[in-house]
């Protein structure tokens, strides 16, 4: 009862509560990645700038990672929909009806509206748990990617002045105890927050499925407690982050066009023209005297105004 108990109340916790939320975080990260789609920016690898790209398409990644998530929940729930019921002691069934378990369980399903059905085998559904890990680490691979998610946001909408500045997030909680006009990024520093208990959850899961010794697992309680839990609190941040920060983000155009033109990264633009090493140079050029690569190809005549607009303009 307690394995099909666990089953039944992770299947529709994430039916009704976790799948809308994330739905509405996907729609919310789709809809900035088509409002961005023409705002240039400048990318970054190693934290160093990087070729340029577009807002849009960054945001882009993130609403496939959110996409991706669900998907590997909805992998798992074939086996969530197996349900240990009838098994009884040790799995045989032994003084149970022969007809209660498929009766039952029919049931249920038609209450629910989920697809449940029973365990293929008995001795697996009430000596392991592998349904609620699998389940688990469908989770914990979600909160990995909210965590990378809600760090970018932090990172791209720092500042405002001395930081990236690419974005501005909501004003949630304008002000903070002595900076008068501080924006902190409260919601993805929540996000974080739930995402390292999901994490801590999974950890206590997996160690849950490992004590199935022998026909029955001793640590039910355990399992069923934090699975729950990381379903509720993921449902909840999902919402809350796709409310009270994605939905409202606006894109710092004018920063954007600055950090591009700033970024010794766009000499690579160059290279097809003028060959990697002459490339090289300007870079170092523009690095060591504080001009733009612009700037420094024209000043050292490697290359004409008109060309270098092609090549650097906001088009290319």
């Amino acid at each position: 009862m307690i394995p099909t108990t666990i089953h039944i109340s992770a299947f529709r916790s994430i039916r009704e509560r976790l799948y809308p939320a994330l739905d509405r975080l996907h729609k919310n990260l789709l809809s900035k990645a088509a409002e961005f789609e023409d705002v240039k920016k400048i990318g970054r690898t190693h934290l160093q700038d990087a070729v340029p790209m577009t807002l849009g398409q960054e945001f882009s990644g993130y609403a496939r990672q959110i996409g991706l998530g669900i998907k590997r929940i909805e992998a798992a729930e074939e086996r969530l929909g197996e349900l240990a019921l009838g098994g009884t002691a040790v799995g045989t069934g032994v003084n149970t009806h022969p007809e209660f378990a498929a009766g039952v369980i029919q049931l249920i399903s038609e209450y629910t509206k989920l697809p449940f059905k029973e365990a293929t085998n008995h001795f697996e559904a009430q000596a392991a748990q592998d349904a609620a890990v699998e389940t688990s680490g469908a989770l914990r691979a979600l909160a990995v990617s909210l965590i990378k998610i809600a760090n970018d946001i932090r990172w791209l909408g720092s500042g405002p002045r001395c930081g990236f500045g690419e974005i501005n997030i909501p004003s949630l909680q304008p002000g903070s105890s002595i900076m008068p006009g501080k924006v902190n990024p409260v919601i993805p520093e929540a996000v974080i927050q739930v995402a390292a208990q999901v994490i801590g959850n999974d950890t206590t899961i997996m160690l849950g499925g490992q004590a199935g010794n022998f026909e029955l697992n001793v640590m039910l309680p355990v399992i069923a407690y934090n699975l729950l839990q990381s379903i509720s609190l993921l449902a909840a941040v999902a919402e809350i982050f796709a409310d009270k920060c994605i939905r409202d983000i606006t894109a710092n155009r004018q920063k954007s066009a600055s950090n591009i033109e700033q970024s010794l990264a766009l000499v690579t633009a160059l290279v097809p023209e003028i060959g990697y090493d002459k490339a090289a140079f300007i870079a170092q050029e523009a690095y060591e005297t504080g001009r733009t690569i612009r700037e420094v190809a024209l000043q050292e005549k490697i290359l004409t105004d008109d060309v270098l607009e092609r090549l650097l303009g906001p088009k290319d």
